[in-house]
């Protein structure tokens, strides 16, 4: 059931809230990044001097900090896994150029429960896991050499491209009927700019330089001779499968770019004349109209 109001404000306010939405998977990496920092400096032994860093001013008591922050950890990580996989298998699977999905006439029951549940979840593990990121007192910088440039590129596309994903599959049943009613068409232009515009802002804010700690906290942990966790492990694999992600997406649009052209020239060079005939038709037709006006004026004159 659809929320009753003028579509004047129905319409901002279904974009905002799927914008707020789809930027829980972008947040829940920079999360992820935080969790790989905390370890390393927990590993060197480093635990102590971020308790006396705490903030006094916490929404939550450190009791609960602790008690909860193994369980968001492993709940974030798992659930970024699944999306990033599907992501993956969806980018290998799907035909090459846009693809016109045809909606259907609802969302089934299933679907829009198990959606409700990951929004949830998401939503609080993100939410509570910031607020204790903050709270810790570690310093977040940039994990500058770890990655080049155009591994930084390409995970920002794949990091996009999981994001848009998750947007689909997930925020969107719940954002449809919850404010509509029923499934809303997607693939507006005006739904892009403002996700892609708030992407970008939170990339240049803090993801591009959190991130890369995903990467840079592993290969910190072997120069240093150090045991690697399993929350370690999985957030380096996050991040090459995010790369892995953003390459398939360029391959498949460099394809997609190159069929378009070799079909463009097979057709002018198995039909030149078409195209000649075209051409001059055009610019016989222009001869035409002019000489049309040039005899009406001298019909006028006349």
């Amino acid at each position: 059931m659809g929320i009753r109001a003028t579509p004047i404000l129905v319409e901002p306010f279904y974009i905002l809230v799927s914008n707020l939405l789809t930027l829980l998977l972008p947040l829940s990496f920079l999360l992820l990044s935080r969790v790989a920092t905390q370890n390393y400096f927990y590993t060197l032994g480093g635990e102590q001097l971020i308790r006396r860093r705490r903030s006094s001013d916490l929404i939550f008591s450190e009791h609960v900090f602790h008690t909860t922050r193994p369980i968001i950890n492993l709940v974030i990580h798992l659930v970024v896994s699944i999306l990033s996989i599907a992501s993956l298998s969806h980018g290998l699977s799907s035909k090459l150029g846009r693809s016109h999905r045809q909606l259907p006439a609802r969302y089934s029951g299933a679907r829009l429960h198990a959606s409700w549940f990951l929004l949830c979840v998401v939503q609080v593990c993100v939410g509570i896991g910031i607020e204790e990121s903050i709270a810790s007192g570690v310093e977040y910088g940039e994990s500058k050499g770890t990655t080049g440039f155009v591994s930084r590129v390409i995970f920002f596309l794949g990091l996009h491209e999981t994001m848009m994903y998750w947007s689909r599959v997930v925020v969107k049943p719940v954002v449809d009927e919850t404010v509509y009613g029923e499934p809303k068409k997607d693939g507006r232009w005006v739904e892009k700019v403002a996700v892609a515009a708030s992407f970008g802002g939170l990339w240049w804010w803090r993801l591009r330089d959190e991130v890369e700690a995903m990467v840079g906290v592993v290969e910190a942990k072997k120069v240093l001779l150090m045991e690697i966790g399993i929350l370690d492990f999985v957030g380096w694999w996050l991040y090459y499968l995010t790369v892995t992600i953003g390459i398939v997406k360029v391959v498949k649009s460099t394809l997609w770019v190159g069929i378009i052209l070799l079909f463009e020239r097979r057709s002018v060079e198995a039909n030149p004349d078409h195209h000649v005939l075209h051409y001059y038709r055009d610019d016989h037709d222009d001869n035409d109209n002019d000489h049309d006006d040039n005899d009406n004026e001298h019909e006028l004159k006349v």
